[in-house]
Formats: C-alpha cells, structure tokens, sequence
C-alpha cells in the first residue's frame, strides 16, 4: 500500500511538471470564492443564488476566504424588467347610398332612395411586465488563468424566476463540466505484488 502511494506520488509530480489542460486543473478544484459579480445592484443577489446553487452540486467547497480558495468565481451580471406592449386594430367598413329624385309640376313627384352601411372595429392593447437575467461568468485559477466560463440567460420559468433559473443553469454546466471531465481521465491502475 505504501509503495503504491508512493509511486503515485512520484507519478503526479511528474505530471504536474507538464501544465496542465483545462480539464486537468478543473478537476482539481475543490474549494471556490466566488467573488462579487459586476453588474447593477442585483449582481449581489446573482451571486448569492450562484453560492446556493454551486452548493447543491455538491462538488465544491463555497468558501468565503479568499486565500484558502483554490480557484475563483468571477463575472458579471445583469437582471432587467421591462414592460412589452403589444397593440393591434382591425376594421371594416362599408357604405353604400344611391338616390333617384323626379318632379314635376302636373304629374307630382317620384323619389327613390337606397341607403346601406357596415362596420366591424377590432382593437386589443397588452401589457407585460417581464423579467430577464443574464450572466457571464468564468472560474480562474490561482495563477489568473481562466479554466472554465459559461455564459447564460433566461426569461424565467413556471415555477421559478429568471435569476433563479440562470443560477441553476450555471451551476449544472459546471457540474457537466466536471462529470465530463472526469469520464476523460483514467485512473491508472497500479498493481504492487
């Protein structure tokens, strides 16, 4: 057992003579700072959710010391409501008038007249309030080096709103990432007889 460690030991410090890839250092991340988004007011509740969400993975230690992170969430975040208005009209109409007048003095008179209209009037107006969060985020590693970012967006859902949703959104790219990254690399396997 010791000499399997050992080996392994001997093993790792070579590969960490070679720089790692992206992956490679993704996987050896286990604790994250996430750091304050830029962005209006509402980057402070982005990240808050980004915390809750990158904790439910259960990958990563959230830590809110900066030195004892071995990498660092950073980004930037927006969250906007606006109101979308829709309006429409529709319309027909018709008139028609005809008319026939005769005098005379002995015979009398004779007058005929036809008349007619027609008219249909459509309109609607809507209003919308809707919401839309975006955030692009990118986790850094000690040296400054960008080992992995995400960029997302969302309307909300059904049952959620929209900074909830990028937050979860973010967090399972990540954990993707990581799972993805993880099936790339094999173990190897050493045997001590």
């Amino acid at each position: 057992m010791i000499r399997t460690c050992f080996f392994f030991l001997a093993f790792a410090a070579t590969l960490a003579a070679v720089e790692m890839g992206e992956a490679d250092q993704l996987l050896c991340v286990k604790r994250i700072y996430v750091d304050k988004f830029d962005g209006d007011q509402t980057a402070l509740q982005m990240r808050d959710m980004i915390i809750v969400a990158l904790q439910q993975t259960h990958l990563f230690i959230i830590t809110e010391t900066e030195s004892r992170a071995d990498a660092f969430l950073r980004g930037a975040s927006e969250d906007l409501v606006f109101t979308d208005q829709h309006s429409s009209s529709d319309g027909v109409n018709a008139h028609v008038n005809a008319g026939d007048s005769s005098a005379g003095y002995k015979a009398g008179s004779f007058s005929k007249s036809i008349g007619g209209s027609l008219g249909e009037n459509e309109s609607s107006h809507s209003v919308e309030r809707k919401h839309e969060a975006s955030a692009a985020i990118r986790l850094v590693n000690k040296d400054g080096d960008v080992i992995w970012s995400s960029t997302q967006e969302s309307q909300g859902g059904k049952f959620k709103g929209s900074m909830a949703d990028v937050a979860e959104k973010i967090a399972r790219k990540l954990s993707d990432d990581v799972t993805k990254a993880r099936a790339g690399k094999v173990a190897p396997t050493i045997q001590v007889h």
